[in-house]
């Protein structure tokens, strides 16, 4: 009989089993569902074992092939591949001659790698706050922290949606009377403050026709293993044409800062009596290798697929939430990822729930944790971390980006997701905000 109690420790055991095998009652599967895995396929590993081969594993063809292919595929001047993003933006700086004495601009919102390159360099970083109710440096704030000691402005074009560019231009430009350059060439021949993006995540986002790359002066991008491309570790820097600054010359600079400020690289090295070198000055250590190249050649042979992807599952998400929204009349607040005049990488799926407490969400990112559901908060403003509270940065200075923050939930956004998963994440994700919700009535 069905209520006996031997038939109930049967039903117990199977309940049990069901667990363990990622079943949850009610006709639902537990699924695990990661924040972000990279998308490896066959081809990148073909590359890899290709490059392992051919005996030069270094810096060498591959990467030269990369960079050259980034920099048609950005449209620009000219590209570098370097072992990071912050390696790109620390050198560019570095190129140019910012150091001590020096100042440069950046917004609360990013991860410390923006602040930490101008750290690097020894110059002053002086942070911004966003707008209201926004991801975007405050422009007005902008203008007002420019003094003559600015060399450099590094916006950060959050989860691939690009900034305010030609604002960001209008107002380098309004106090260009203001800006001293020092002896550095670039800096002379630039005459006004370098703009310099901070594009890790937005590789291949566009606005008004033009992709990212060719709108600040230099762009960096970053490879990381959870970017939409990767080389596993791994950016690059590319820039557009400017008055009076030879491209060959640029290219030619960054080898130098970048491998010790030796005259030839490896491969150099290797021709038939081509051992001798200079080095010029004590610089840095910091190149891309061909077995990196290998996969990002790969990788962006597949890239147009992968950016489709990932509007398609942003789409999905906008969905989800508005039908979220709709049922329990809590706002929820997404980036827009696609306007009439922009389309962004779809890199993070940054989501705010208007109300909630930071224990709230904190409670939210728990909840789906514990149902396979992997989430994360992007970011911590600058000054609530040690490093930058230690330089004398307070959080209640910038109430903007701590509002931004403080209810900001990062979904899974990622190539390998299926749309099965998508709509897991969803459900978790409606429940775990009812769930808490409910308990702080």
């Amino acid at each position: 009989m069905l209520g006996s109690n031997k038939n109930k420790r049967f039903l117990c055991v199977q309940q049990e089993s069901f667990v363990a095998f990622g079943i949850i009652w009610k006709g639902r599967r537990k699924m695990n569902v990661p924040f972000s895995p990279p998308d490896i396929s066959e081809e990148e590993i073909k590359g890899v074992v290709d490059t392992l081969q051919s005996g030069w594993i270094t810096t060498g063809p591959k990467t030269k092939e990369f960079e050259k292919r980034i920099a048609a595929y950005c449209g620009t001047d000219g590209a570098v591949c370097l072992n990071s993003a912050t390696a790109c933006m620390e050198m560019t700086l570095r190129l140019f001659g910012i150091g001590p004495g020096d100042e440069v601009i950046t917004t609360a919102y990013t991860y410390t790698a923006t602040a930490s390159s101008i750290c690097h360099t020894g110059a002053k970083p002086v942070i911004v706050d966003t707008q209201k109710d926004s991801l975007e440096m405050d422009y007005e704030k902008l203008e007002q922290a420019i003094t003559p000691a600015t060399k450099a402005v590094m916006p950060l074009d959050v989860a691939g949606v690009l900034c305010d560019y030609s604002k960001i231009y209008e107002i380098v430009e309004k106090k260009k009377e203001l800006y001293q350059p020092s002896e550095n060439p670039y800096q002379k021949a630039l005459g006004r403050i370098l703009v310099l993006a901070d594009c890790a995540h937005g590789f291949g986002a566009e606005k008004e026709g033009k992709k990212s790359g060719r709108w600040a002066d230099f762009t960096s991008f970053s490879f990381h293993a959870v970017k939409n491309l990767t080389t596993a570790e791994g950016g690059a820097v590319v820039w557009k044409p400017l008055d009076g600054i030879d491209s060959a010359e640029i290219y030619r600079e960054y080898m130098l800062l970048s491998l010790h400020g030796q005259t030839k690289d490896a491969l150099s090295k290797t021709k038939a009596g081509a051992w001798e070198y200079d080095i010029l000055f004590p610089a840095y250590k910091c190149n891309m290798t061909d077995i990196q190249a290998a996969i990002g050649l790969a990788q962006l042979d597949r890239y147009e697929g992968l950016l489709k992807r990932r509007q398609e599952i942003i789409a999905r998400y906008n969905a989800g939430m508005d039908k979220i929204a709709k049922e329990t009349g809590i706002k929820l607040h997404y980036l827009p990822h696609k306007t009439d005049n922009a389309v962004s990488s779809g890199h993070l799926y940054l989501l705010r729930v208007e109300g909630i407490t930071a224990q709230m969400r904190n409670d939210i990112i728990q909840y789906m944790g514990e149902k396979g559901v992997a989430a994360n908060v992007h970011y911590k403003p600058l000054p609530l971390l040690t490093a930058y509270k230690n330089m004398g940065f307070d959080i209640e200075n910038y109430p903007h980006a701590y509002a931004q923050f403080v209810n900001e939930i990062s979904l899974p956004l990622h190539t390998k997701l299926t749309d099965e998963q998508i709509e897991y994440v969803i459900q978790i994700f409606s429940e775990a905000l009812n769930a808490v919700k409910g308990r702080n009535k």
